[in-house]
């Protein structure tokens, strides 16, 4: 039986960050948005996130020219930035290319908000990244997880997993988001934000 020789991982000019848990028990939750939208884009591209470095599942692709370093941390959501800060210093990218796609509550699922940077907003793993990173120049897509109900503890509604109407909303989110992602690559940060915000 033959088995494919994986390619090396490369040097990398971009990272893109998708944020979530790593715990099996948290796959397909709100939380982990972040996750499935870098695993969509490595479908799309003909890869599989499968190696382990950088405290990460990794993968490199190519998007127009750039090689990009696809990120998804195993530190777990609170501690995203030592994997990425890890990521981001060995292959000395600043801020201004390294991409983190995320879960956003303010936001209803299906929707996207793309920025060029900017604070935390209150999210965990954004918080971590920003201060081991010491910048706050990250471009980030913000992927809509849908309000908490009242009734519902946060840490209970973000670990919480899609309704099957919702599930249709996320996968047009995640196609635009990664469709985004690959504009930011190329410079086009106005672009993305003007189609998909």
């Amino acid at each position: 039986m033959f088995f494919k020789k994986k390619e090396p991982l490369g040097a990398a000019e971009f990272i893109i960050a998708g944020l979530g848990n790593p715990d099996r028990k948290y796959e397909e939750t709100r939380h982990n948005a972040g996750f499935i939208t870098v695993d969509a884009l490595a479908e799309k591209h003909g890869a599989v996130i499968d190696r382990i470095k950088y405290k990460s599942l990794c993968t490199t692709v190519t998007i127009g020219d750039k090689r990009v370093l696809l990120l998804k941390p195993s530190t777990y959501m609170n501690n995203s930035g030592l994997a990425v800060k890890e990521a981001m210093s060995f292959f000395k990218i600043p801020p201004e290319k390294t991409l983190i796609i995320f879960d956003d509550i303010s936001l209803e699922v299906g929707k996207l908000r793309i920025r060029r940077k900017g604070s935390d907003g209150g999210h965990n793993g954004i918080k971590n990244i920003i201060y081991l990173a010491g910048s706050d120049q990250f471009p980030r897509i913000k992927i809509g997880v849908g309000q908490k109900p009242a009734q519902w503890d946060l840490a209970d509604w973000v670990l919480s997993r899609f309704t099957v109407p919702e599930k249709k909303l996320l996968g047009t989110a995640v196609d635009n988001a990664c469709a985004a992602a690959e504009l930011i690559v190329g410079g086009q940060t106005d672009k993305a934000m003007n189609l998909y915000n």
